[in-house]
């Protein structure tokens, strides 16, 4: 990666940044509706946490406008858990689930997100519109293996997919109180992405194309509602917090299949006083429902988990910034077997215009 050259503006007295904070923190919920539910397009509840990608999107939409945000997320899920805790994939294959069915051992699902997310904003209300790429690579030994060999008819299969996502379109109302600080969304995601992706078998009896996971595809099938709320302040002129929760659901079902319904927490810190960096602690958690349908994994999907997330937002200039944060697992809980990530990273710019 080559390096980036950044010229900070010279430090502004205390004065001088309570006067422009509102400008510098007017992007308002950008990074807050791209959160609403960024990383949810992965079924399983291992998959990572919301995260709140820049505090320049989370309220206080003062100046209205147009923003955008291309951002990049990295989840390299490779530790196989049950319930509370880890598990080895030879434990994993010897465990018949609750269907009667040998378990399913997954050896890797390595992701990376693409999202840009455009929203312009006025200072009641605005709308967000969110469009991810989607690149995933997955192994599986199966249901029949050792843990360390698959069987024979056991579905195994290796696929690499790339491929646009679910859109989603989140509108917002902060028109509540006098400082636009109490805000709602609502939404939905859109069937944007593709549900009937393929990999390659490779069971030596049975060579081929084979259905990747319904859990694993770019896309849902499905339209899902999105509501949520969102409240913000501030404790003194160098500390602020935020609080928001959103909750999706499956309006409907596709090819017998329907994704968990989730719940979102998030909550924020950031320190402004620093002239050149803006140092920030999240706090996110995800309870996501089983999937359900006769296409679904009705077993090892869904579960609870709780991130604690560092990060730092860089300004450059009076309309961009940088962003990055690392997520840490703190509590995870998931149903069945799973694969989850032992860390997750999330890189950004935003634009304002």
């Amino acid at each position: 990666m080559s390096s980036l050259i950044v010229r900070h503006p010279p430090p502004q007295p205390a004065e001088t940044r309570m006067n422009h904070r509102p400008t510098a923190i007017a992007s308002a919920l950008l990074a807050l509706i791209a959160s609403a539910a960024s990383t949810s397009v992965l079924a399983c509840a291992s998959c990572g946490c919301t995260l709140s990608s820049d505090w320049e999107g989370q309220g206080f939409a003062a100046q209205p406008g147009w923003k955008l945000d291309l951002r990049y997320d990295y989840l390299n899920q490779n530790q196989l858990r049950s319930g509370k805790a880890t598990i080895s994939p030879a434990a994993a294959s010897r465990i018949v689930d609750d269907n009667g069915e040998n378990q399913e051992v997954e050896k890797f699902t390595r992701n990376r997100y693409y999202t840009a997310a455009i929203d312009y904003g006025a200072a009641d209300w605005g709308v967000n519109l969110q469009l991810p790429y989607i690149v995933r690579a997955h192994s599986t030994l199966g249901t029949n293996s050792d843990g360390i060999t698959p069987g024979a008819g056991g579905g195994e299969y290796d696929s690499k997919t790339s491929s646009l996502g679910d859109a989603k379109v989140i509108g917002r109302y902060q028109g509540f109180t006098p400082r636009h600080n109490l805000g709602i969304l609502l939404g939905l995601k859109l069937p944007t992405g593709s549900h009937t992706q393929t990999g390659t078998s490779t069971d030596a009896g049975a060579p081929g194309s084979a259905p990747i996971d319904r859990g694993l595809q770019p896309g849902t099938g499905t339209t899902d509602a999105i509501v949520g709320a969102y409240y913000f302040d501030a404790f003194n002129k160098d500390w602020d917090y935020f609080g928001q929760a959103t909750y999706q659901a499956a309006l409907d079902s596709k090819d017998r299949y329907r994704p968990g319904n989730g719940l979102n927490l998030n909550l924020g810190l950031r320190y402004l006083g620093f002239a050149t960096v803006v140092p920030q602690l999240q706090l996110n958690a995800r309870r996501v429902a089983r999937d359900s349908g006769d296409n679904a994994d009705t077993v090892s999907t869904g579960g609870t988990l709780v991130y604690l997330s560092p990060g730092l937002a860089v300004p450059i200039g009076k309309q961009t910034s940088l962003y990055g944060f690392v997520q840490f697992p703190v509590y995870q809980n998931v149903n069945g077997v799973q694969l989850a990530p032992k860390i997750t990273a999330s890189v950004g710019v935003l634009f304002s215009f």
